[in-house]
């Protein structure tokens, strides 16, 4: 599998959560087309993403450069933040780490007002990897969705990894997170690989 974070986004430096579809920017716009160049060999027999403008628009040239469609999985949107949504990252800053914080103590419940909580989000999205897993047996798919979804992915599928370890993932636009199932159940290849450095930190 290849789990990759949508490309740069048009106001890179302000929270996006689920309740914030925008688009990428002009660079995100390149990034897609050069993870599309990067994945047009990988393989791949779908591609699936969030049905947020982000994600879309970053993985209709990948799945174009393998003769695919992108399958929409609505639930796999980004983290509903609430009033955090369109906050600067100085801004929101706090609340966000008071959230991460919590989880990496082992709180995975806890969510600011109108937030979505780590537990949550877990909830949401692993049973989809798994019936995803099932579906393709030979893990050669690829999804395309956000920031956070990816580290909760990340932590409850990787053997070895917990919440606590949160801050040691790093999730960079347009970064590809190569995993690998077998029988004793996944495995990263290889984490945060950045075919095309934004300019731009990710605020989450």
């Amino acid at each position: 599998m290849f789990l990759i974070r949508h490309a740069e986004t048009s106001a890179p430096n302000i929270f996006h959560g689920a309740e914030s579809d925008i688009g990428l920017s002009p660079w995100g716009e390149r990034q897609s087309r050069m993870l599309a160049d990067h994945l047009a060999t990988s393989g791949a027999e779908a591609v699936y993403c969030s049905g947020m403008s982000r994600a879309i628009a970053t993985a209709t040239p990948i799945a174009e450069a393998l003769g695919l469609t992108p399958v929409v999985v609505p639930e796999l949107h980004e983290r509903r933040i609430g009033p955090l949504s369109g906050q600067g990252r100085e801004e929101g800053w706090g609340v966000y780490e008071e959230s991460k914080r919590r989880w990496i103590a082992g709180d995975l419940e806890f969510t600011h007002p109108g937030g979505e909580s780590f537990a949550a989000m877990g909830r949401r999205v692993l049973p989809i990897f798994a019936d995803l897993q099932a579906r393709h047996p030979n893990g050669r798919f690829i999804v395309v969705v956000h920031g956070i979804v990816i580290r909760v992915a990340l932590l409850g599928l990787l053997p070895g990894h917990t919440p606590a370890d949160f801050d040691r993932i790093a999730i960079d636009f347009a970064s590809i997170n190569e995993l690998v199932h077998d029988e004793d159940g996944w495995r990263a290849e290889a984490l945060n690989v950045v075919v095309a450095p934004s300019p731009a930190r990710p605020v989450a």
